[in-house]
Formats: C-alpha cells, structure tokens, sequence
C-alpha cells in the first residue's frame, strides 16, 4: 500500500472503530436500564397515587370532557384509545392497563413488547386530558416514546435473569449440537432446547388485538405503520433467533437494533441537555431570576407549601434565597458544557440531583422531581452503577439469608454472583464467548 493510502486509511480509522462499535454494542446498558426504572416507575407511582381522583383528571368527570378531547384528536393527530369510546368500563380497563404495564416495565418482563405497551398507556392517559400536566409529565411522555427503541431490559430486568439461567443451564448441560456440531442456544425459558410459549403466545394476542384495531379504523397511518412494524419486528426478530441463533439474519437485526437502540440513547441525553439549557437561558432573563429573589415567592405560595414551617424558615434566609436562586441558573445553564469533563459532570450531577430531591420536599413536586432525576440518571457513570447494583444486590442476599426460606425453593436459588461485574461464577466461560460472538457483530466484522 502506498503512502497516500495508508494516510488515508489512518485517518478513516477512528470512523471505522466508532462504526464498529455502535453497530456491535448496545452501549450504556446500566443508564438505560435506571432510565427505564426511573420512569417506570415515577409513573407507576403517579397512576396508584392519582386512583382516586383518576375520573376526574382523565376519566368521564374530567373537565376537559371526552367531546372535546375527540375533537382536538382528530384535529392534531395525537395518540389515545381513550377517544374510542366514552365508556366507563373502558376508562377503567385503559387505566388498569396502564398501571400493569408500567409494573412490568419496571421489572422488565418481556422489555420490548412492554416497552410499547408503557407508551400506549402513558400517551392514551396524557392525551386524553392535556391541560392535566406539568414538566414531569412532559418528560415522561417524551422519555416513554424514545424508550421503545432502546434495549434497555440488557440489564437489571426479568429477562436478564432469564438470560442469565439459560446460559448457566446450557453450562451445565452441552445440549443438542447442529449439523456443524455447535451446540444449540436455549431459549428464553432457560432449559436448552425448549420453546419458548410465553413469547409467541403474547405476540398471536397482540397481533390480534391490532387486527381487530384496525379494523375499526381509529389509527391513522403513521400509528398503523408504526405498530404493525414493531409487530413484524418482533416475529422476525424470535424467528431468526429460533431458526439460526447465530446465523447472518440475527446478526443483521442485532446490528438494526443496536443501532436503533444507539440513537435513542443519544436523543434521551440531548432532550435532557436541552431541558436544562432552555430552563437557564430563560431564567437568565427573567428580572425575579436576575435579582435573586425567584426562589421566594413559590416558597410563599400555598400550592408549594406542604411544609409551611419549612417554607417560612428557608424564604426567612434571604442570603439563602439568593444563592440557590443564581445556584440554580448557573448550574442549569452549565450543564450541557460539564460534559466535556467527566469530573465536573459528575459533581454537577449530584448538585442537579439533590436539588430536585429538595423540590420534591420542599414544593411538593415528588413526580416531577422522580422524572427529572430518571433523566439525568442517563449520565450516571457505569462504574458507579455497577457497585450500586452489586450492593443491592448483596443487602438482598443477606437480607434473604436472615428469611425463613421453604425447603421446596432452597434448590432454586439464583447461583453466586460474581463481585465485579454481577455474571454468575459458573457462567464466566459462557459469558466469554457471547463477548466473543459480539465482537464479530457490526459492520466492521
């Protein structure tokens, strides 16, 4: 190779490396699964806590009533199955949907089909009454649209327990071989060899369900592409996987999805850096903000007052006042730039974070705080993560240890897990070579 050609291809190398990488690794499996927990369940919290008022914030005694609600749908095209009819008992089904559905996005039971169910669920609720809301919500029902394209159940979820056991009792036992004597992935059940029925099972009811929605012809176009697709990506996503676990298709829908997975990652933190750069900038020129004396006038407001004493001992500190009222500016308009610094983030980050803790005390806005910190939990270091993970995950080794625990279930206890990076001891080896089947996924293999 010339010269030239080598210094072209120097200089093309980086680009090659950085292809290579977001195309073989779905990257920051720990921030998306905290963003999905977050989430999950600042809205889970939300729907059990708003229960007894849900009839009227968006059930047939909302103010906003359901005539006008259908009219304003039909006019902007937004998302809700609460427009398609003003029954109560479906007001009532749409909302216990939506409250299982964020439960089992939480512990990440089949995390791709509930992801979509969690959308559904969020935007059919919020659409329905839209002068109901705040800037939780807002970020709630942007975060539950991006979510749907992350992996974000890699994790800390029921499927990567089931994952985790599928591999240990593929360890344990060699299994079928193919014709080329490689042995025979598990599926999802954890028993190498045996079908997976929960899967498809749920996907026939799905594609039913949306049969029959279609048919009705309350989804426009945009909403029948986009569901029907996920539909069709699913299928083909179990059948790959059952046909030939580490053929060309599965390795062309992993790159697909790593992709897909990459993107919304990176939207998930601009929307977060564009959330607190647009809050900064437009305090800066709001003349309460420029004088320091914002932050008093909520503090005297009932609506923000649960603890009045506590109101009235922080409004009564005006040098307090006027710290945490340019504190707030300055650390909002900052934000965005700390990235360039891993250790400034990181010491933003927790300002950013105990200061929506004491809103969520102070104000009495627990939701919106609970979404705000969900957010900014996408720049969490993954080093950071992982010992979190670890020492939860020990307190509840031992805390189950302390427990009376029948003799039927003493045999099914999850195996040791490693002290590092949380791989159970026995599925070292196996988890080696799923690494190493992921370096030859991408377009760089």
């Amino acid at each position: 190779m010339s010269h030239p050609a080598r210094r072209a291809a120097a200089r093309l190398d980086p680009l090659a490396r950085g292809l290579q990488r977001v195309t073989a690794h779905a990257l920051g499996p720990y921030q998306t699964a905290v963003v999905r927990i977050g989430f999950a369940a600042t809205w889970l919290f939300f729907l059990l806590r708003e229960l007894p008022h849900r009839h009227e914030l968006y059930g047939p005694d909302s103010p906003w009533g359901w005539d006008m609600a259908r009219e304003m749908i039909s006019g902007n095209g937004a998302f809700t199955v609460l427009v398609w009819s003003d029954s109560t008992l479906w007001f009532e089904f749409v909302y216990a949907f939506a409250v299982l559905a964020s439960a089992l996005f939480l512990v990440g039971w089949r995390t791709r089909t509930m992801s979509v169910l969690f959308m559904i669920g969020v935007l059919s609720l919020q659409n329905r009454s839209i002068f109901m809301g705040d800037g939780g919500d807002n970020v709630i029902h942007l975060m539950a649209i991006y979510l749907v394209f992350t992996r974000c159940g890699q994790v800390w979820s029921l499927d990567a327990r089931r994952r985790a056991r599928a591999r240990g009792a593929r360890a344990d036992s060699p299994g079928r071989a193919d014709s080329l004597g490689r042995a025979v992935e598990g599926d999802r059940t954890g028993v190498p060899g045996a079908a997976d029925r929960v899967g498809p099972a749920l996907w026939w009811v799905l594609g039913i369900a949306l049969a029959l929605v279609t048919g009705m012809g309350e989804l426009d176009r945009f909403w029948l592409v986009l569901f029907w697709g996920m539909w069709a990506s699913q299928g083909l996503w179990w059948a790959a996987g059952r046909r030939s676990p580490y053929g060309a298709p599965r390795r062309l829908l992993d790159v697909v999805a790593n992709l897909a997975h990459n993107a919304a990652l990176l939207v998930i933190m601009v929307e977060a850096c564009l959330i607190y750069a647009t809050a900064g900038w437009y305090k800066v020129q709001g003349s309460r903000w420029q004088d320091g004396t914002a932050v008093y006038y909520p503090l005297n407001l009932d609506y923000f007052s649960p603890w009045p004493a506590l109101s009235d001992l922080l409004s009564s500190q005006g040098t307090m006042v006027m710290l945490i009222t340019y504190g707030t500016v300055i650390v909002q308009v900052a934000f965005p730039f700390t990235l360039l610094n891993r250790r400034v983030k990181n010491v933003l980050l927790a300002v950013m974070i105990c200061e929506h803790a004491v809103i969520a005390v102070v104000l009495g806005l627990p939701f919106f705080s609970l979404a705000m910190i969900a957010a900014d939990a996408v720049f969490l270091p993954a080093s950071f993560l992982r010992r979190l993970g670890n020492g939860l995950a020990r307190a509840r080794g031992a805390l189950s240890a302390r427990l009376p625990v029948p003799r039927a279930l003493r045999g099914r206890a999850v195996p040791h897990q490693h002290p590092q990076d949380g791989v159970p001891a026995r599925q070292e080896a196996e988890h080696g070579h799923e690494e190493a089947r992921q370096a030859h996924v991408g377009f760089g293999a």
